[in-house]
């Protein structure tokens, strides 16, 4: 059992890992090399060779498959100069696994390397015949024939390869060839059988340029023609083709026909594939066009963009209203038509509003164009009864179609189709904007009768809305001074259960009688509205009216008889000032006795009441409004979360009123007295503790829901 170490601390002298691996190596023995062995005789010669070939053979034996074995047999082989014991080698070789090209490299550069051509050229032609897809082999056989100055021999070998219809390379290594010996003919002809056997834009170009090289023009296009009738419009390589097309044609200064050739490719190819080809039409007709031909060039690329995106996303009506608005700067109406109505058929998939807000934009800037630009009003008018039999048979409404298609009646002096339009609108499609528009156009012809008609339809279809109550009445009032009409029309108004917007309707009652003079019957409506709410701006608006308009006719009688009479004018400014501040203090003690939560609006309102006041001059009393203004302080008060968890603090600003501070010396005396007893008793339980203590808490919790602590 190994012993514990007790003294664990650190040795004086400290080693690091590098120096006891620098060191160890120092101290390692030197290699054992075997010793060189001169060989003297051949009988010692004979022996190493036997060893030597018996290592191979037992190598061979153990790793047949292993190709670098029998290299290196054969290698070693040849290095002493037994030809036909290495050549035998590589035949086992061959034997072995025939399909690694590597052995045929390898066992034909033995034999070109020992100048046995005949044997070397046997070697190719067997590899070759097995093995015809392994381009290198091929190459390296034509490189050895063309080394020996053999050109036929090299040229067969190429027609041998050409039967097998290798890649591009292949054709081009043959076409190199040809060229090399200025055989232009034979290129020509080899060029002939490539596009034939790879029928791709590539090749064609490559033929078309030997041709441009050999100066043959008719050639040339010839070739391009031949190409551009024989691709499929779906090749993606086509593009190229058509600019090289071009391109020729252009420096041949045939410019006219340059242009063809890039109109027919941007017709034939998809837009996707053919942003090269745009561009280079454009830069084409930036050098050799005119601005109408330029702008057309620009037109139709951007008109190309256009369809290959709503090809993608027909919904995407944005993109729509851009290609219309491109067609319309040509000017083709045909065009344009067929257009829009492509638009128009893809109607949103789902029936909801915000689908469909942009998409009916598309009908209206249809209609337009055809009455404004096209100016044909029998196909505008089947255009609207379209867009409305559509619209009409759909859960989502547009108000703005059917006045749209009322005006344009209106405007064909076709008021019978335009009333017939609005009231289909107000069956089939209620909406304010109809009712609104209708009785507009009915007033302004002068159909008093119909209007009214129109409002009663207007409040079977929304009694709440208080902004058609108040123009029924402004209709009655202003325009056909019926003023009792009027007025039952506003009693009509604030007898509906549900009001959208009841202030502004009250508002508008009090105006009217106060415009009537009918300062009673303005004072009735504050108190029967202050009977549904006492909300701040309701008492404030009362006071305002009793101080500026509750007097105004007796003081126009009193100007009547006598303009100097100053204790007359005096005693009725009392009386407004005494009937204001009567609203002002009721309205204060309604905040103080039945609203005691409300210290903001019961601070606002005494603020109001102290503006009033100073705005009285002498007669004011702003002393007693400054002793019931509240203090401002700020507090802070517990956050609680959902479930009750407090999560930290607030401050607020509240407000303590004078008659609140005068009950707070009771709480102090409850307070005292409850401490004196609980230290009197000891917590022995007596139940006038008990009592003492609920009503301090009760007391406490009051005050705190007044405000004050």
């Amino acid at each position: 059992m190994a012993r514990r170490v007790k003294n664990k601390a650190s040795a004086q002298i400290q080693i690091t890992a590098e120096q006891i691996l620098r060191e160890s190596r120092e101290r390692q023995d030197p290699d054992i090399r075997r010793p060189k062995q001169k060989i003297v005789d051949p009988d010692e010669l004979s022996e190493h060779r036997l060893r030597k070939r018996k290592e191979f053979e037992d190598l061979i034996r153990r790793a047949r498959r292993n190709p670098s074995a029998w290299v290196r047999y054969a290698l070693w082989e040849e290095s002493q100069g037994d030809f036909n014991r290495a050549r035998s080698v590589w035949e086992r070789a061959l034997d072995v696994d025939y399909r690694n090209h590597a052995l045929w490299l390898k066992y034909a550069e033995f034999e070109m390397r020992n100048r046995f051509v005949d044997h070397a050229r046997n070697v190719w032609d067997r590899a070759v015949s097995l093995l015809p897809r392994v381009d290198q082999l091929w190459w390296k056989y034509i490189h050895m024939e063309e080394i020996l100055r053999n050109v036929a021999a090299a040229r067969q070998v190429f027609e041998r390869w050409m039967q097998w219809q290798p890649d591009v390379q292949g054709w081009l290594s043959y076409i190199k060839f040809e060229l090399r010996y200025s055989e232009t003919d034979r290129a020509r002809a080899v060029y002939e059988r490539f596009v034939a056997c790879h029928p791709r834009p590539d090749a064609f170009i490559r033929y078309a340029e030997f041709e441009i090289k050999c100066g043959n023009v008719a050639r040339t296009r010839a070739i391009y023609e031949g190409a551009a009738d024989l691709l499929s419009e779906d090749d993606e390589e086509a593009e190229k083709l058509f600019v090289a097309f071009a391109e020729f044609e252009e420096r041949c200064k045939e410019v006219e026909r340059a242009r063809c050739i890039y109109k027919y490719g941007l017709d034939r190819i998809p837009t996707g594939r053919a942003e090269d080809l745009y561009s280079k039409f454009v830069s084409f007709e930036n050098r050799h066009g005119n601005h109408g031909e330029i702008e057309d060039a620009i037109v139709r690329k951007r008109r190309c963009q256009y369809v290959e995106e709503v090809r993608k996303n027909p919904l995407n009506y944005d993109l729509w209203f851009d290609y219309i608005r491109l067609e319309e700067s040509v000017g083709n109406k045909d065009v344009i038509r067929k257009l829009y109505e492509r638009a128009i058929g893809n109607v949103p998939p789902a029936e909801e509003k915000r689908y469909w807000r942009r998409y009916i934009y598309l009908w209206i800037n249809y209609l337009l164009y055809e009455e404004l630009d096209a100016q044909d009003m029998a196909r505008t008018k089947e255009i609207y009864r379209k867009c409305l039999k559509l619209i009409s048979c759909k859960k989502v409404s547009f108000a703005k179609i059917w006045l749209m298609a009322a005006q344009f009646e209106i405007r064909q002096m076709n008021l019978k189709a335009a009333r017939q339009i609005l009231g289909n609108a107000i069956g089939m499609a209620s909406k304010d904007k109809i009712f609104k528009k209708y009785i507009e156009i009915e007033l302004q012809l002068g159909n008093i009768d119909r209007c009214r008609i129109l409002y009663e339809k207007y409040f079977e279809w929304a009694p709440a809305n208080c902004y058609a109550w108040i123009k029924y009445a402004e209709l009655e009032k202003k325009s056909l001074f019926e003023t009792e009409r009027a007025r039952a029309v506003f009693e009509l108004a604030i007898a509906q259960p549900t009001l959208d917007m009841p202030e502004l309707l009250w508002k508008a009652y009090i105006d009217f009688e106060i415009s009537e003079r009918e300062y009673e019957r303005t004072r009735q409506l504050y108190e029967r509205l202050l009977d549904r709410t006492r909300h701040l701006k309701v008492w404030v608006s009362y006071a305002k009216f009793e101080a500026s308009f509750g007097l105004e006719v007796e003081e126009a009688d009193s100007k009547e008889k006598s303009e100097n009479n100053n204790d007359s004018s005096h005693g009725q400014q009392m009386e407004r000032i005494q009937r204001c501040r009567a609203i002002f203090e009721r309205a204060s003690d309604y905040f103080r006795a039945n609203a005691p939560e409300l210290k903001e609006e019961r601070a606002m309102l005494l603020e109001e009441w102290l503006n009033m006041e100073s705005s009285f001059g002498s007669l004011g009393r702003v002393d007693t409004v400054q002793k019931k203004l509240p203090r401002k302080i700020k507090r802070k008060r517990a956050i609680t979360t959902e479930d009750g968890i407090p999560v930290g603090f607030e401050e607020y600003y509240d407000y303590i009123f004078p008659d609140e501070v005068a009950m707070i010396p009771n709480l102090k005396i409850l307070e005292a007295a409850y401490k004196w007893k609980r230290q009197k008793l000891d917590n022995d339980g007596d139940p006038n503790l008990k009592i003492l203590e609920a009503a301090y808490k009760w007391k406490r919790q009051k005050l705190d829901n007044d405000g004050d602590r």
